[in-house]
Protein backbone atom coordinates (compact mmCIF):
# COMPACT_ATOMS: atom_id res chain seq x y z
CA UNK A 1 0.00 0.00 0.00
CA UNK A 2 2.83 2.26 0.73
CA UNK A 3 6.16 2.48 -1.37
CA UNK A 4 9.32 2.06 0.73
CA UNK A 5 11.26 4.58 1.91
CA UNK A 6 15.01 5.33 1.09
CA UNK A 7 17.57 3.34 3.54
CA UNK A 8 20.72 5.68 5.25
CA UNK A 9 23.37 5.61 6.94
CA UNK A 10 23.36 5.62 10.97
CA UNK A 11 25.85 5.72 13.69
CA UNK A 12 24.05 4.45 16.56
CA UNK A 13 27.46 2.45 17.39
CA UNK A 14 28.25 -1.31 18.27
CA UNK A 15 27.28 -3.41 21.57
CA UNK A 16 30.38 -5.64 22.72
CA UNK A 17 32.35 -6.26 20.01
CA UNK A 18 30.22 -6.56 17.06
CA UNK A 19 29.66 -5.44 14.18
CA UNK A 20 25.97 -3.84 13.30
CA UNK A 21 24.88 -4.08 10.55
CA UNK A 22 21.21 -2.20 9.68
CA UNK A 23 18.61 -2.68 6.80
CA UNK A 24 14.85 -3.38 6.70
CA UNK A 25 13.74 -7.27 7.58
CA UNK A 26 12.22 -9.42 4.94
CA UNK A 27 9.41 -9.84 7.38
CA UNK A 28 8.05 -6.08 7.72
CA UNK A 29 5.31 -4.61 5.56
CA UNK A 30 6.48 -1.79 3.14
CA UNK A 31 8.00 1.32 4.77
CA UNK A 32 5.55 4.32 4.38
CA UNK A 33 6.88 8.07 3.83
CA UNK A 34 4.50 11.04 4.53
CA UNK A 35 5.37 14.20 3.06
CA UNK A 36 5.30 17.68 5.38
CA UNK A 37 5.90 20.22 3.30
CA UNK A 38 8.91 19.76 0.83
CA UNK A 39 10.21 16.85 3.69
CA UNK A 40 9.33 13.02 3.15
CA UNK A 41 9.59 11.70 6.37
CA UNK A 42 10.07 7.81 6.81
CA UNK A 43 7.70 5.78 9.14
CA UNK A 44 9.97 3.22 10.68
CA UNK A 45 8.77 0.19 11.91
CA UNK A 46 10.39 -0.03 15.55
CA UNK A 47 12.43 -3.58 15.79
CA UNK A 48 16.02 -4.62 15.90
CA UNK A 49 16.65 -7.47 13.79
CA UNK A 50 20.15 -9.33 14.11
CA UNK A 51 21.47 -11.64 11.75
CA UNK A 52 24.06 -14.71 11.86
CA UNK A 53 26.07 -16.20 9.33
CA UNK A 54 27.03 -19.78 10.48
CA UNK A 55 27.17 -19.48 14.28
CA UNK A 56 30.17 -17.23 14.57
CA UNK A 57 28.64 -14.05 14.54
CA UNK A 58 24.97 -12.12 15.24
CA UNK A 59 24.79 -8.47 14.42
CA UNK A 60 21.77 -6.09 15.87
CA UNK A 61 19.94 -4.59 13.41
CA UNK A 62 17.74 -1.14 12.84
CA UNK A 63 14.73 -0.27 10.61
CA UNK A 64 15.62 1.79 8.80
CA UNK A 65 19.25 1.93 7.54
CA UNK A 66 21.60 -0.03 5.99
CA UNK A 67 25.17 0.38 7.80
CA UNK A 68 25.71 1.22 11.01
CA UNK A 69 29.41 1.93 12.05
CA UNK A 70 30.66 2.92 15.97
CA UNK A 71 32.48 2.25 18.68
CA UNK A 72 31.98 0.35 21.43
CA UNK A 73 34.42 2.14 23.78
CA UNK A 74 31.91 5.32 23.00
CA UNK A 75 29.15 3.58 24.34
CA UNK A 76 30.64 2.42 27.73
CA UNK A 77 32.17 5.50 27.99
CA UNK A 78 28.62 7.21 28.00
CA UNK A 79 26.89 4.56 29.96
CA UNK A 80 29.37 5.59 32.58
CA UNK A 81 29.60 8.92 32.40
CA UNK A 82 27.94 10.69 35.42
CA UNK A 83 27.03 14.42 36.78
CA UNK A 84 27.88 15.11 39.73
CA UNK A 85 24.96 16.44 42.83
CA UNK A 86 23.95 17.08 46.01
CA UNK A 87 21.71 14.00 47.26
CA UNK A 88 18.65 14.99 47.80
CA UNK A 89 16.55 14.34 50.88
CA UNK A 90 13.59 12.14 50.74
CA UNK A 91 10.32 13.28 51.78
CA UNK A 92 8.32 11.63 54.62
CA UNK A 93 5.66 10.42 52.41
CA UNK A 94 5.24 9.42 48.87
CA UNK A 95 2.78 10.78 46.39
CA UNK A 96 -0.01 8.58 45.58
CA UNK A 97 0.69 9.46 41.79
CA UNK A 98 2.84 11.30 39.13
CA UNK A 99 -0.06 13.42 38.51
CA UNK A 100 -0.02 14.78 41.94
CA UNK A 101 3.61 14.86 42.34
CA UNK A 102 3.75 17.01 38.99
CA UNK A 103 0.88 19.22 40.77
CA UNK A 104 3.40 20.03 44.00
CA UNK A 105 6.22 20.93 42.03
CA UNK A 106 4.31 23.22 39.23
CA UNK A 107 2.23 24.83 42.77
CA UNK A 108 6.13 25.02 44.50
CA UNK A 109 7.33 26.83 41.12
CA UNK A 110 4.56 28.86 41.32
CA UNK A 111 5.23 30.27 44.88
CA UNK A 112 9.11 30.51 44.46
CA UNK A 113 8.23 32.96 41.57
CA UNK A 114 6.58 35.25 43.77
CA UNK A 115 9.72 34.87 46.45
CA UNK A 116 12.41 37.20 46.19
CA UNK A 117 15.00 34.27 47.83
CA UNK A 118 13.83 30.95 46.79
CA UNK A 119 13.88 28.55 49.80
CA UNK A 120 16.13 25.41 49.16
CA UNK A 121 14.06 23.08 51.03
CA UNK A 122 10.89 24.63 49.13
CA UNK A 123 12.20 23.19 45.92
CA UNK A 124 13.46 20.35 46.84
CA UNK A 125 10.77 18.44 47.87
CA UNK A 126 8.61 18.71 45.06
CA UNK A 127 11.36 17.31 42.76
CA UNK A 128 11.95 14.37 45.09
CA UNK A 129 8.15 13.75 45.28
CA UNK A 130 7.92 13.61 41.30
CA UNK A 131 11.32 11.44 41.79
CA UNK A 132 10.09 9.15 44.15
CA UNK A 133 6.48 8.42 42.22
CA UNK A 134 8.08 8.43 38.90
CA UNK A 135 10.45 5.25 40.20
CA UNK A 136 7.21 3.96 41.79
CA UNK A 137 5.33 3.57 38.51
CA UNK A 138 8.52 2.41 36.80
CA UNK A 139 8.45 -0.23 39.25
CA UNK A 140 4.71 -1.77 39.09
CA UNK A 141 4.58 -1.30 35.13
CA UNK A 142 8.37 -3.05 34.15
CA UNK A 143 7.60 -6.47 35.58
CA UNK A 144 4.18 -6.28 32.87
CA UNK A 145 7.21 -5.42 29.85
CA UNK A 146 8.67 -8.39 27.98
CA UNK A 147 11.28 -8.79 24.78
CA UNK A 148 10.01 -10.78 22.32
CA UNK A 149 13.07 -12.92 20.23
CA UNK A 150 11.72 -13.63 16.63
CA UNK A 151 13.78 -15.89 14.43
CA UNK A 152 13.32 -15.89 10.88
CA UNK A 153 15.10 -16.44 7.70
CA UNK A 154 15.89 -13.35 5.23
CA UNK A 155 17.75 -11.73 2.46
CA UNK A 156 21.43 -10.99 3.10
CA UNK A 157 22.39 -8.27 0.14
CA UNK A 158 26.49 -8.95 -0.49
CA UNK A 159 28.10 -6.70 -2.96
CA UNK A 160 29.35 -8.35 -6.17
CA UNK A 161 27.81 -11.69 -4.59
CA UNK A 162 24.34 -13.41 -5.25
CA UNK A 163 21.65 -12.82 -3.00
CA UNK A 164 21.80 -15.27 -0.09
CA UNK A 165 19.65 -16.34 2.82
CA UNK A 166 20.21 -16.27 6.42
CA UNK A 167 18.63 -16.74 9.72
CA UNK A 168 18.24 -13.40 11.36
CA UNK A 169 17.17 -12.89 15.25
CA UNK A 170 14.51 -9.80 15.17
CA UNK A 171 14.05 -7.88 18.56
CA UNK A 172 10.98 -6.32 19.66
CA UNK A 173 8.87 -5.53 23.23
CA UNK A 174 5.16 -6.87 24.11
CA UNK A 175 2.49 -6.55 26.79
CA UNK A 176 1.24 -8.87 29.52
CA UNK A 177 -2.23 -8.52 29.30
CA UNK A 178 -3.24 -11.57 31.31
CA UNK A 179 -1.76 -13.70 33.66
CA UNK A 180 -2.36 -16.78 31.87
CA UNK A 181 0.57 -16.12 29.43
CA UNK A 182 -1.26 -13.72 26.99
CA UNK A 183 0.77 -10.86 25.72
CA UNK A 184 0.16 -7.85 23.21
CA UNK A 185 2.63 -7.15 20.53
CA UNK A 186 3.31 -5.61 17.19
CA UNK A 187 2.34 -7.65 13.82
CA UNK A 188 5.31 -6.57 12.30
CA UNK A 189 7.40 -8.00 14.96
CA UNK A 190 6.37 -11.75 14.59
CA UNK A 191 5.12 -11.45 10.85
CA UNK A 192 6.60 -14.32 9.07
CA UNK A 193 8.56 -15.74 12.30
CA UNK A 194 9.61 -19.44 12.53
CA UNK A 195 10.49 -19.15 16.06
CA UNK A 196 9.10 -16.90 18.97
CA UNK A 197 9.96 -16.34 22.46
CA UNK A 198 9.18 -14.19 24.85
CA UNK A 199 11.61 -13.02 27.99
CA UNK A 200 10.48 -12.04 30.68
CA UNK A 201 11.87 -8.80 32.55
CA UNK A 202 14.14 -9.41 35.35
CA UNK A 203 11.40 -8.10 38.28
CA UNK A 204 9.01 -10.87 36.44
CA UNK A 205 11.68 -13.77 36.80
CA UNK A 206 13.86 -13.15 33.95
CA UNK A 207 12.57 -16.50 32.61
CA UNK A 208 12.46 -16.92 28.62
CA UNK A 209 9.39 -19.14 26.82
CA UNK A 210 8.20 -20.92 23.47
CA UNK A 211 5.34 -18.42 22.41
CA UNK A 212 3.06 -19.36 19.49
CA UNK A 213 1.08 -15.95 17.84
CA UNK A 214 -2.99 -17.16 18.21
CA UNK A 215 -3.93 -14.21 15.90
CA UNK A 216 -2.43 -11.08 14.15
CA UNK A 217 -4.27 -8.08 12.77
CA UNK A 218 -2.36 -6.02 9.85
CA UNK A 219 -4.64 -3.35 9.75
CA UNK A 220 -4.09 -2.43 13.38
CA UNK A 221 -0.53 -4.04 12.94
CA UNK A 222 -1.21 -6.08 16.66
CA UNK A 223 -0.85 -9.26 17.49
CA UNK A 224 -1.50 -11.53 20.41
CA UNK A 225 1.24 -14.30 22.03
CA UNK A 226 0.49 -16.73 24.04
CA UNK A 227 3.15 -18.12 26.75
CA UNK A 228 2.88 -21.60 28.38
CA UNK A 229 3.02 -20.12 32.28
CA UNK A 230 0.50 -18.41 34.66
CA UNK A 231 0.73 -15.69 37.40
CA UNK A 232 2.36 -13.10 35.40
CA UNK A 233 1.54 -9.68 36.15
CA UNK A 234 -0.83 -8.18 33.50
CA UNK A 235 -1.01 -4.49 32.85
CA UNK A 236 -4.63 -2.95 32.92
CA UNK A 237 -5.91 -0.96 30.12
CA UNK A 238 -6.67 2.61 30.47
CA UNK A 239 -8.90 4.37 28.24
CA UNK A 240 -7.20 6.15 25.75
CA UNK A 241 -10.25 8.43 24.88
CA UNK A 242 -9.60 10.42 27.79
CA UNK A 243 -6.41 11.18 26.88
CA UNK A 244 -5.37 14.87 26.57
CA UNK A 245 -2.33 16.76 24.59
CA UNK A 246 0.09 17.88 27.19
CA UNK A 247 -0.34 14.87 29.58
CA UNK A 248 2.69 12.96 30.84
CA UNK A 249 3.05 9.47 29.51
CA UNK A 250 6.14 7.09 29.56
CA UNK A 251 7.30 4.60 27.18
CA UNK A 252 8.59 0.32 28.22
CA UNK A 253 10.09 -1.80 25.29
CA UNK A 254 13.44 -2.98 24.84
CA UNK A 255 14.72 0.13 22.00
CA UNK A 256 17.92 -1.13 20.19
CA UNK A 257 17.85 -4.37 22.59
CA UNK A 258 17.93 -3.06 25.73
CA UNK A 259 15.57 -4.06 28.00
CA UNK A 260 13.77 -2.91 30.78
CA UNK A 261 14.04 0.88 29.16
CA UNK A 262 11.78 3.79 30.26
CA UNK A 263 11.28 7.21 28.92
CA UNK A 264 9.34 10.35 29.89
CA UNK A 265 7.20 12.28 27.39
CA UNK A 266 4.20 14.19 26.63
CA UNK A 267 0.70 13.40 24.28
CA UNK A 268 1.39 15.33 21.55
CA UNK A 269 -2.03 14.03 20.18
CA UNK A 270 -4.52 12.28 20.68
CA UNK A 271 -5.85 11.54 17.40
CA UNK A 272 -3.65 11.64 14.86
CA UNK A 273 -3.76 10.23 11.33
CA UNK A 274 -1.02 9.71 9.23
CA UNK A 275 -2.13 8.21 5.86
CA UNK A 276 -5.70 8.93 4.66
CA UNK A 277 -6.25 6.06 2.52
CA UNK A 278 -5.36 4.19 6.35
CA UNK A 279 -8.51 4.53 8.32
CA UNK A 280 -6.70 4.30 11.78
CA UNK A 281 -6.07 7.01 14.47
CA UNK A 282 -2.63 6.60 16.87
CA UNK A 283 -1.57 8.71 19.84
CA UNK A 284 1.54 11.16 19.04
CA UNK A 285 4.53 11.47 21.81
CA UNK A 286 7.86 12.91 21.79
CA UNK A 287 8.59 10.47 24.56
CA UNK A 288 11.66 8.95 22.88
CA UNK A 289 10.87 5.91 21.02
CA UNK A 290 13.49 3.86 18.79
CA UNK A 291 13.55 0.40 16.81
CA UNK A 292 12.96 -2.36 18.92
CA UNK A 293 10.59 -0.45 21.31
CA UNK A 294 8.04 -2.20 18.95
CA UNK A 295 4.92 -3.73 20.51
CA UNK A 296 6.04 -1.81 23.96
CA UNK A 297 3.69 -0.01 26.39
CA UNK A 298 2.70 3.56 26.43
CA UNK A 299 1.41 4.46 29.92
CA UNK A 300 -0.50 6.98 31.51
CA UNK A 301 0.51 8.57 35.29
CA UNK A 302 -1.69 6.16 36.74
CA UNK A 303 0.58 3.10 35.45
CA UNK A 304 -2.47 2.48 33.05
CA UNK A 305 -1.95 1.06 29.62
CA UNK A 306 -3.30 3.68 27.10
CA UNK A 307 -0.91 2.59 23.79
CA UNK A 308 1.09 -0.19 21.95
CA UNK A 309 4.27 1.62 20.60
CA UNK A 310 4.20 1.02 16.98
CA UNK A 311 5.97 3.57 14.62
CA UNK A 312 8.05 7.19 14.59
CA UNK A 313 8.19 9.34 11.71
CA UNK A 314 12.06 9.99 11.35
CA UNK A 315 14.84 10.68 8.76
CA UNK A 316 17.75 9.56 10.71
CA UNK A 317 16.26 6.15 11.89
CA UNK A 318 16.02 7.31 15.79
CA UNK A 319 13.43 9.17 17.48
CA UNK A 320 13.31 12.26 16.75
CA UNK A 321 10.44 13.07 18.75
CA UNK A 322 7.49 11.95 16.58
CA UNK A 323 6.12 8.40 18.46
CA UNK A 324 3.10 7.04 17.09
CA UNK A 325 1.26 4.28 19.41
CA UNK A 326 -1.93 2.80 18.57
CA UNK A 327 -4.40 3.75 21.31
CA UNK A 328 -5.56 1.32 24.12
CA UNK A 329 -9.36 1.37 22.69
CA UNK A 330 -8.11 0.10 19.77
CA UNK A 331 -5.50 -2.54 20.92
CA UNK A 332 -8.25 -3.71 23.94
CA UNK A 333 -10.79 -4.67 20.96
CA UNK A 334 -8.34 -6.11 18.96
CA UNK A 335 -7.03 -8.27 21.35
CA UNK A 336 -10.74 -9.83 22.68
CA UNK A 337 -11.26 -10.50 18.65
CA UNK A 338 -7.77 -12.03 17.99
CA UNK A 339 -8.03 -13.83 21.84
CA UNK A 340 -11.49 -15.23 21.42
CA UNK A 341 -11.32 -15.74 17.29
CA UNK A 342 -7.92 -15.81 15.74
CA UNK A 343 -8.97 -13.10 13.87
CA UNK A 344 -10.18 -9.28 14.03
CA UNK A 345 -14.75 -8.90 13.47
CA UNK A 346 -15.47 -5.15 12.58
CA UNK A 347 -18.35 -3.22 12.40
CA UNK A 348 -19.92 -1.56 9.14
CA UNK A 349 -22.85 0.91 8.28
CA UNK A 350 -22.67 0.17 4.31
CA UNK A 351 -21.43 3.83 3.69
CA UNK A 352 -18.37 5.55 2.29
CA UNK A 353 -17.43 9.15 2.60
CA UNK A 354 -14.71 12.07 2.94
CA UNK A 355 -13.96 14.73 5.30
CA UNK A 356 -15.96 18.13 4.29
CA UNK A 357 -13.00 20.71 4.00
CA UNK A 358 -13.33 24.35 2.68
CA UNK A 359 -12.71 23.77 -0.95
CA UNK A 360 -15.72 20.87 -1.01
CA UNK A 361 -18.11 23.00 1.17
CA UNK A 362 -17.72 26.19 -1.50
CA UNK A 363 -17.77 24.05 -4.09
CA UNK A 364 -21.18 22.39 -3.57
CA UNK A 365 -22.62 24.73 -0.76
CA UNK A 366 -22.46 22.68 2.23
CA UNK A 367 -22.73 26.43 4.33
CA UNK A 368 -20.13 23.98 6.70
CA UNK A 369 -16.77 22.63 6.53
CA UNK A 370 -16.88 19.88 8.81
CA UNK A 371 -17.97 16.53 8.98
CA UNK A 372 -18.30 13.62 6.88
CA UNK A 373 -19.79 13.65 3.44
CA UNK A 374 -21.57 10.75 2.27
CA UNK A 375 -20.11 9.54 -1.07
CA UNK A 376 -22.19 6.41 -1.46
CA UNK A 377 -24.39 4.31 0.12
CA UNK A 378 -24.96 0.49 0.05
CA UNK A 379 -27.72 -1.03 -1.86
CA UNK A 380 -29.56 -2.49 0.23
CA UNK A 381 -27.17 -2.06 2.79
CA UNK A 382 -28.07 -1.15 6.65
CA UNK A 383 -26.87 2.50 5.93
CA UNK A 384 -29.52 2.76 2.85
CA UNK A 385 -32.14 0.83 5.15
CA UNK A 386 -31.77 3.16 7.96
CA UNK A 387 -32.54 6.60 4.89
CA UNK A 388 -29.12 7.75 4.68
CA UNK A 389 -28.62 9.14 1.08
CA UNK A 390 -25.41 9.98 -1.03
CA UNK A 391 -24.76 14.17 -0.60
CA UNK A 392 -25.85 13.42 3.14
CA UNK A 393 -23.90 15.18 6.03
CA UNK A 394 -22.54 13.05 8.96
CA UNK A 395 -22.16 15.82 11.98
CA UNK A 396 -22.86 13.45 14.40
CA UNK A 397 -22.13 9.75 16.02
CA UNK A 398 -24.42 8.80 19.43
CA UNK A 399 -24.89 12.29 20.16
CA UNK A 400 -20.92 12.87 20.06
CA UNK A 401 -19.73 15.34 17.26
CA UNK A 402 -17.90 13.82 13.96
CA UNK A 403 -14.27 14.38 14.01
CA UNK A 404 -12.17 13.02 11.24
CA UNK A 405 -12.84 10.54 8.65
CA UNK A 406 -10.63 7.76 10.37
CA UNK A 407 -11.98 8.40 13.65
CA UNK A 408 -15.31 7.88 12.42
CA UNK A 409 -14.77 4.63 10.64
CA UNK A 410 -12.78 3.45 13.89
CA UNK A 411 -15.28 4.16 16.04
CA UNK A 412 -17.97 2.15 13.87
CA UNK A 413 -15.92 -0.17 13.16
CA UNK A 414 -15.27 -1.64 17.15
CA UNK A 415 -19.19 -1.18 17.54
CA UNK A 416 -20.96 -4.38 18.75
CA UNK A 417 -22.53 -6.51 15.19
CA UNK A 418 -26.48 -6.44 15.54
CA UNK A 419 -26.62 -2.61 17.36
CA UNK A 420 -27.57 0.22 15.95
CA UNK A 421 -25.75 3.80 16.17
CA UNK A 422 -27.52 7.13 15.86
CA UNK A 423 -26.32 9.47 12.99
CA UNK A 424 -27.02 13.11 13.51
CA UNK A 425 -27.64 14.25 9.72
CA UNK A 426 -27.47 17.20 7.99
CA UNK A 427 -29.75 17.69 5.19
CA UNK A 428 -30.14 20.62 3.01
CA UNK A 429 -31.47 22.74 5.76
CA UNK A 430 -32.88 19.66 7.66
CA UNK A 431 -30.91 18.38 10.64
CA UNK A 432 -32.10 14.66 11.55
CA UNK A 433 -31.56 11.58 13.47
CA UNK A 434 -31.18 8.42 11.72
CA UNK A 435 -30.78 4.94 13.54
CA UNK A 436 -28.32 2.60 11.31
CA UNK A 437 -27.85 -0.49 12.38
CA UNK A 438 -24.41 -2.57 12.61
CA UNK A 439 -23.28 -5.63 10.50
CA UNK A 440 -20.34 -7.50 10.20
CA UNK A 441 -17.44 -6.33 7.88
CA UNK A 442 -17.29 -8.88 5.74
CA UNK A 443 -13.85 -10.32 4.40
CA UNK A 444 -12.49 -12.99 2.37
CA UNK A 445 -12.51 -15.95 5.01
CA UNK A 446 -15.75 -14.35 6.76
CA UNK A 447 -17.68 -15.10 3.46
CA UNK A 448 -15.40 -18.59 2.86
CA UNK A 449 -16.87 -19.56 6.59
CA UNK A 450 -20.22 -19.19 5.80
CA UNK A 451 -19.61 -21.64 3.02
CA UNK A 452 -18.00 -24.07 4.54
CA UNK A 453 -19.54 -27.43 6.22
CA UNK A 454 -17.88 -27.68 9.37
CA UNK A 455 -18.01 -31.98 9.70
CA UNK A 456 -16.61 -32.06 6.16
CA UNK A 457 -14.02 -28.94 6.83
CA UNK A 458 -13.47 -29.35 9.96
CA UNK A 459 -9.62 -30.78 10.61
CA UNK A 460 -10.11 -32.14 14.30
CA UNK A 461 -6.52 -33.65 14.55
CA UNK A 462 -5.11 -29.93 13.78
CA UNK A 463 -7.94 -27.74 15.14
CA UNK A 464 -8.53 -26.20 12.17
CA UNK A 465 -11.22 -25.80 9.21
CA UNK A 466 -9.74 -25.84 5.88
CA UNK A 467 -10.63 -25.94 2.45
CA UNK A 468 -8.75 -26.65 -0.56
CA UNK A 469 -7.64 -24.22 -2.96
CA UNK A 470 -9.57 -24.67 -6.29
CA UNK A 471 -11.19 -22.36 -8.98
CA UNK A 472 -13.69 -20.71 -6.38
CA UNK A 473 -10.80 -19.95 -3.39
CA UNK A 474 -7.85 -18.96 -5.73
CA UNK A 475 -9.22 -15.53 -6.65
CA UNK A 476 -9.82 -14.68 -3.11
CA UNK A 477 -6.31 -15.05 -2.68
CA UNK A 478 -4.65 -12.84 -4.90
CA UNK A 479 -0.63 -13.23 -4.78
CA UNK A 480 -0.97 -16.76 -4.17
CA UNK A 481 2.64 -18.40 -5.32
CA UNK A 482 1.92 -21.86 -4.97
CA UNK A 483 -1.91 -22.62 -6.49
CA UNK A 484 -2.68 -25.77 -4.69
CA UNK A 485 -3.02 -27.04 -0.85
CA UNK A 486 -5.26 -26.41 2.06
CA UNK A 487 -6.43 -22.47 3.06
CA UNK A 488 -6.66 -22.41 6.64
CA UNK A 489 -10.45 -20.44 7.00
CA UNK A 490 -10.28 -20.56 10.51
CA UNK A 491 -9.36 -22.10 13.95
CA UNK A 492 -11.72 -24.70 15.44
CA UNK A 493 -12.45 -23.23 19.00
CA UNK A 494 -12.32 -25.40 21.62
CA UNK A 495 -11.34 -28.38 19.23
CA UNK A 496 -9.12 -29.97 20.90
CA UNK A 497 -6.44 -30.86 18.33
CA UNK A 498 -2.38 -30.42 18.14
CA UNK A 499 -0.96 -27.02 19.09
CA UNK A 500 0.62 -26.20 15.23
CA UNK A 501 0.80 -22.23 15.17
CA UNK A 502 -1.48 -22.11 11.98
CA UNK A 503 -3.43 -19.12 11.45
CA UNK A 504 -6.41 -18.11 9.35
CA UNK A 505 -5.16 -17.19 6.23
CA UNK A 506 -2.12 -19.48 6.03
CA UNK A 507 -1.78 -22.14 3.14
CA UNK A 508 -0.57 -25.58 3.66
CA UNK A 509 1.26 -26.86 0.59
CA UNK A 510 2.79 -29.83 2.06
CA UNK A 511 3.42 -32.38 5.31
CA UNK A 512 6.51 -33.63 5.70
CA UNK A 513 7.73 -32.68 2.34
CA UNK A 514 4.75 -34.53 1.17
CA UNK A 515 2.33 -32.06 -1.00
CA UNK A 516 -1.08 -31.79 0.03
CA UNK A 517 -4.31 -30.46 -2.64
CA UNK A 518 -7.16 -31.58 -0.94
CA UNK A 519 -8.78 -31.94 2.95
CA UNK A 520 -9.17 -35.45 2.43
CA UNK A 521 -5.01 -35.58 1.49
CA UNK A 522 -4.28 -33.40 4.80
CA UNK A 523 -6.23 -35.48 6.70
CA UNK A 524 -5.07 -38.66 5.22
CA UNK A 525 -1.14 -37.31 6.05
CA UNK A 526 -2.00 -36.38 9.75
CA UNK A 527 -3.82 -39.73 10.11
CA UNK A 528 -0.32 -41.54 9.58
CA UNK A 529 1.28 -39.79 12.34
CA UNK A 530 1.51 -41.26 15.69
CA UNK A 531 2.14 -39.42 19.07
CA UNK A 532 5.65 -37.93 19.37
CA UNK A 533 6.50 -37.71 15.95
CA UNK A 534 8.00 -34.22 14.22
CA UNK A 535 5.98 -32.82 12.33
CA UNK A 536 6.94 -29.96 9.21
CA UNK A 537 4.02 -28.08 7.73
CA UNK A 538 5.54 -26.49 4.17
CA UNK A 539 3.45 -23.21 4.68
CA UNK A 540 2.34 -19.91 2.36
CA UNK A 541 1.73 -17.16 4.48
CA UNK A 542 1.28 -13.26 3.67
CA UNK A 543 3.42 -14.05 0.57
CA UNK A 544 6.36 -16.07 2.45
CA UNK A 545 6.83 -19.71 2.25
CA UNK A 546 7.97 -21.19 5.57
CA UNK A 547 8.50 -24.15 7.43
CA UNK A 548 6.08 -24.70 10.17
CA UNK A 549 7.50 -27.52 13.02
CA UNK A 550 5.74 -29.40 15.55
CA UNK A 551 5.82 -32.03 17.63
CA UNK A 552 2.34 -35.01 16.86
CA UNK A 553 0.19 -35.18 20.31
Amino acid sequence: MWPYGRSRRCATGRVASARRECREPRADPPIPRVQRGNIFWEITRLHCTARRAGVAKSWLESTATDTCEGSAATLRKAAIMSIQTTTLPKPTTRPSSVAAACGALFLCAGTLAAQSAPSTHGSIAPLAQLDNAVESLVGRVSPSIVQVLVTALGPVAAPGRALMVAREQVIGSGVVVDSGGLILTNAHVVSGAERVKVALAPAAGGSVFDARVIGLDKETDLAVLKVETTGLRPLRFGDSDRLHEGQLAFTFGSPAGLANSVTMGVVSSVAREIDPDHPIVYIQTDAPINPGNSGGALVDTEGKLVGINTFILSQSGGSEGLGFAVPSNIAEFVYRQLQAHGHVHRGAIGMTGQEVNPVLAKGLGLGRDWGILVEDVVPGGPAATGGLAVGDGVVGLNDQPVGSLAAFVTDVTMRNVGRAVRLTVLRGPERLAIQVPVVEQRDSLDRLVGWLDPEKNAIRRIGILGVAIDSTTAPLLPGLRIPTGVLVVARAVDAGGVETGLLPGDVIHAVNRTSVGSVADLRARLRALKSGDAVVFGIERQGALMFLPFEFD
